[in-house]
């Protein structure tokens, strides 16, 4: 029932009404999130907070009580605007989860911040889904049961979020440990202790290599891998899974 949600999903599902304009025109629910968004882009999550947010909008932090009622309320309204429209898909179920994948990480590295906002929680809002939507249509056309087309969605959701996030952390990180991690690593590494991961330094794999490698690999498996699936499917005789 309506009545069982969240305010925030009330008002951004148009069951309830937002909150009054407060004394000062300008002020609005819109543009609070737009300048919260802006803040978490550039300092970080951590650095939001009410006060800041007030003091940027020029504003009491009162004021900004009439349209959110805490942090926690204010972020689930950011995560349903960052990401803003999902793409358009060509057609094709590779071209589309391509540029939809591909259009994801680029929304995870603009707003680093949506990977702990968003982390352990399901999508409710109306944002959210909508990507969630688009990014099962690329399989519309294809024999996969709907539990798989939602399977492989997440699997390629967890490879965007998983590079945006190592990246996020890469940046953030001290630079004598960011920029020559190899060579940290093989100060500790031992053959006997972790002889698969000695090997692999050995190669020079963790020489700072090419940022989109790990990524464009694995997002060609993950395809090589649907692609045997649905031709597992196409000559399967009888009905297909639903």
């Amino acid at each position: 029932m309506a009545s069982d949600l969240p305010r925030t999903l009330k008002v951004l599902w148009g069951v309830a009404e937002r909150p009054a304009r407060g004394p000062q025109p300008t002020l609005s629910l819109d543009r609070i999130v737009a300048t919260a968004i802006e803040i978490a882009d550039r300092d970080g999550l951590a650095a939001l907070s009410m006060a800041r947010l007030a003091e940027r909008l020029g504003c009491a932090p009162m004021s900004l009580y009439r349209h959110v009622a805490n942090k926690d309320e204010l972020l689930v309204f950011m995560q349903n605007t960052a990401p803003g429209e999902p793409p358009v898909l060509p057609p094709g179920w590779r071209d589309g989860l391509v540029t939809w994948v591909r259009a994801l990480r680029g929304v995870l590295y603009a707003h680093p911040w949506i990977l702990q906002a968003t982390a352990g929680r399901p999508p409710l809002e109306p944002g959210q889904l909508a990507w969630l939507d688009r990014g099962l249509s690329a399989f519309r056309d294809t024999p996969l049961s709907h539990r798989e087309r939602g399977d492989l969605v997440l699997a390629a959701l967890y490879l965007a979020r998983g590079e945006a996030h190592i990246n996020a952390v890469l940046l953030s990180g001290p630079p004598d440990v960011t920029e020559d991690y190899g060579t940290l690593l093989a100060r500790f590494v031992t053959a006997d202790r972790f002889p698969a991961l000695a090997e692999a330094i050995a190669a020079g794999e963790f020489g700072g290599g090419e940022p989109d490698n790990s990524f464009e690999i694995g997002l060609a498996r993950l395809l090589d891998g649907i692609e045997l699936l649905i031709t597992a499917r196409e000559d399967q005789p009888g009905p297909q899974p639903a």
